[in-house]
């Protein structure tokens, strides 16, 4: 039997053609969902980042806040007003993935950034999020006329910043 005879028998069996018309629908529903634009993120990932403190001024705002309540609570300390510098902004670290290979007297390391997304909507994966350096803080405190409330105030803006005692200033209160 030759093709043209086997083609003539396919075209007479019902199941051969219901599998064709499926195999034909089928792709057209691939075809179809290529065209489709898929939906965009709610959040783009540099967006999504920013919501965690990344900014340096919010960030040292924060800080600054959190620093000021903690000393007022030293005995004697009264009235608290922290200013604190960094050194650089937010720093971002992207998920790299790397390849080493090994010939003769050789080693070659390849990395690149492990990439998210499809399309044009693709983005380097944030690994983590560093928040900027405290450098120095500036501590200024209404009872800061006792020596021992002075000491008091050094050492805990240290341990809380982690930071040397010859970073920080601990100054008298205008006014006070």
């Amino acid at each position: 039997m030759e093709i043209p005879d086997k083609l003539k028998n396919v075209r007479k069996d019902k199941r051969v053609k219901a599998v064709i018309l499926l195999g034909i629908v089928g792709m057209a529903l691939i075809m179809i969902s290529s065209l489709i634009p898929e939906k965009k993120q709610t959040k783009n990932t540099s967006q999504a980042v920013s919501g965690n403190m990344t900014d340096t001024q919010s960030y040292c705002s924060a800080a600054e806040k959190r620093l000021e309540e903690f000393l007022s609570n030293i005995d004697g300390a009264g009235d608290v007003r922290v200013y604190l510098t960094v050194g650089s902004t937010a720093k971002t670290i992207y998920a790299t993935e790397g390849k080493r290979s090994k010939t003769d007297n050789k080693t070659e390391e390849e990395e690149k950034y492990v990439m998210v997304g499809g399309g044009s909507d693709k983005s380097a994966l944030v690994e983590n999020i560093e928040a900027p350096e405290i450098q120095g803080a500036v501590i200024i405190c209404s009872g800061c006329d006792s020596p021992a409330v002075r000491e008091q105030i050094y050492r805990a803006a240290a341990a809380a910043l982690g930071l040397p005692t010859g970073k920080i200033y601990v100054g008298k209160l205008k006014g006070e």
